[in-house]
């Protein structure tokens, strides 16, 4: 088992590259859009989804993966068996 600082310097550049990502297309889109006011309504939701993924990034704890992926993730529905038309 790796300890934090072997994995910390064993995924850097990874974790680096992916966050420059993220940064470029936020930067991309501030350029693109000027006023946020411009958005529709999902649009606006799936940026308010980035910045409370943000959030989530900048919080503490060892659970930040798990709460990303209930934030991006449905709300479970009993029927959506049918709804896939499974």
């Amino acid at each position: 088992m790796q300890n934090a600082e072997e994995i910390l310097d064993g995924t850097f550049l990874e974790v680096r590259a992916k966050l420059l990502e993220v940064a470029a297309t936020l930067d991309r889109i501030e350029r693109a859009q000027g006023d946020a006011g411009d958005f529709s309504d999902l649009s606006k939701k799936r940026r308010e989804k980035v910045d409370q993924a943000i959030g989530i990034l900048l919080s503490s704890g060892s659970d930040r993966a798990e709460r990303l992926q209930k934030l991006f993730s449905r709300e479970y529905e009993d029927a959506w068996r049918n709804d896939f038309g499974i």
